[in-house]
C-alpha cells in the first residue's frame, strides 16, 4: 500500500499544486516494469485521489483545462492512465493484460466551484444514493479480446470485478459463501448478446435505500444530507433539489416507494404517479426482488470498520527501512456516529 510512504506529501492549498499523482504514476509504472521483466503476472490497483478535496495537480497541468482546478486534476488523471496503457503496449503485454477503469462513487458536489465535479444530468453527488452519487463511468480494455468502440448496457457494479477476475484467471469462486458479484466475461468478451436482468441494490450504511430493476428505480428511503449540514453551507445536491425527493431528513417510503423510469427521466425529477398501472406493475416486480434479497441476505462483520482504529493503520512491507511503520493498536470494533 504505497500511499503510506507519501502520507506527508505537500499540497499547496493556495495554488493547488502537488506532485502526488506523478509519484503514484511512477510507482505504478515501475511495478509493471519489474513484474514484466521478471515474467511474473501482476495485479495493480491504481487509485489516484486528486479529484478529492483538496483538489490538486502537478505544475505541468495547473491552469491547463477550461474547468478550473478540478479539470486540471482530471487532465492529469487522463494523462496518467494513458502512460500506463502505453507502457503495457511498449512492453508487448497488452494482449495479456485486462484493464478496467471506473470509480467508487459519483463526483462530490460539495467542495465549491473550483473543486467540485459534475455528474451531468444525474441527481446529486457523492454520499447519496441518487444516480449522481452511485452511477459511474466504466471502460474495459483488453486488445485482441474486447472489441474496441463497443458499448454494453449490462447493469454492473464494482463487486462484479471480483467474480469476473476469478473467471479471467480460470479460478473457481469459493463455494462456502454467497457472492454478490456477477461474472461479466460473457458480456465483455461477447460470448453472449443476452443481458442479465439483474437488480442493483443501493445501500447507505445498513439501510437499503433504493433498488433498480431494468430502467426502473424505486426509492424506499430518501436523504441527501442533514439540515444541520445544509444550513452550514454543505449541500450534496446544489441547484438540483427535488421536493419530497432530496430530503434533508431520513424519510421512509417503504409502504409507497418513489419510482422513476431512468430511461425517460435520468435526473430522477418526475416520479411515476402511484395511481397508474405502470407504477403498480413495477412495484409488484420490484417488491418480489426486495423480499427475496432480504430473505437471502447473510449478515457479515465489517472487515473495514472505520470506527476501529486497528484497521485504519498500515504497516506495509518495507516500512522498516523508511521508518514509516505505524504501531497497530489492539482491535476493538465498535459502532460510532457517522452522519452520512
Amino acid at each position: 500500500m504505497v500511499p503510506q510512504y507519501y502520507e506527508e506529501f505537500k499540497i499547496d492549498r493556495k495554488t493547488g499544486e502537488s506532485n502526488l499523482t506523478q509519484m503514484y504514476l511512477q510507482e505504478g509504472l515501475d511495478f509493471i516494469l519489474r513484474q514484466t521483466e521478471a515474467h511474473r503476472p501482476f495485479f495493480l490497483y491504481w487509485a489516484a485521489d486528486a479529484t478529492h478535496a483538496p483538489v490538486y495537480a502537478s505544475k505541468r497541468f495547473l491552469g491547463q483545462s477550461q474547468r478550473g482546478r478540478y479539470g486540471d486534476a482530471v487532465m492529469e488523471l487522463d494523462y496518467s492512465v494513458g502512460q500506463i496503457l502505453s507502457l503495457l503496449q511498449n512492453l508487448g503485454v497488452e494482449n495479456n493484460t485486462f484493464v478496467f477503469f471506473t470509480s467508487d462513487n459519483g463526483a462530490a458536489l460539495t467542495s465549491g466551484p473550483n473543486e467540485s465535479g459534475s455528474n451531468g444530468p444525474f441527481l446529486c453527488g457523492k454520499e447519496t444514493t441518487f444516480e449522481g452519487g452511485m452511477r459511474e463511468p466504466a471502460i474495459a480494455w483488453w486488445p485482441g479480446h474486447i472489441k474496441e468502440g463497443t458499448v454494453s448496457f449490462q447493469l454492473a457494479n464494482v463487486m462484479d470485478l471480483f467474480t469476473t477476475g476469478l473467471a479471467l484467471a480460470g479460478i473457481s469462486p469459493p463455494d462456502d459463501r454467497t457472492l454478490d458479484g456477477l461474472d461479466l466475461t460473457p458480456v465483455l468478451l461477447k460470448r453472449s448478446h443476452t443481458l442479465q436482468n439483474r437488480p442493483i441494490f443501493y445501500y447507505r450504511g445498513n439501510e437499503l435505500m433504493a433498488v433498480r430493476l431494468g430502467q426502473y428505480k424505486a426509492h424506499y428511503w430518501t436523504w441527501s444530507n442533514s439540515w444541520e449540514e445544509f444550513k452550514s453551507g454543505i449541500n450534496f445536491c446544489p441547484g438540483q433539489e427535488v421536493p419530497g425527493v432530496t430530503t434533508h431528513e431520513q424519510k421512509e417510503h417503504t409502504m409507497q416507494p418513489i419510482i422513476f423510469h431512468l430511461g425517460r427521466d435520468p435526473g430522477e425529477k418526475f416520479p411515476i404517479r402511484v395511481t397508474t398501472k405502470e407504477y403498480q406493475d413495477v412495484l409488484s416486480r420490484i417488491s418480489l426482488v426486495v423480499e427475496s434479497h432480504k430473505k437471502t441476505l447473510v449478515p457479515g462483520i465489517p472487515q473495514l470498520n472505520m470506527c476501529d482504529v486497528a484497521v485504519m493503520n498500515w504497516a506495509p512491507a518495507g516500512c522498516e527501512k523508511l521508518g514509516k511503520c505505524l504501531k497497530v493498536p489492539k482491535s476493538g470494533p465498535w459502532k460510532c456516529e457517522w452522519p452520512h
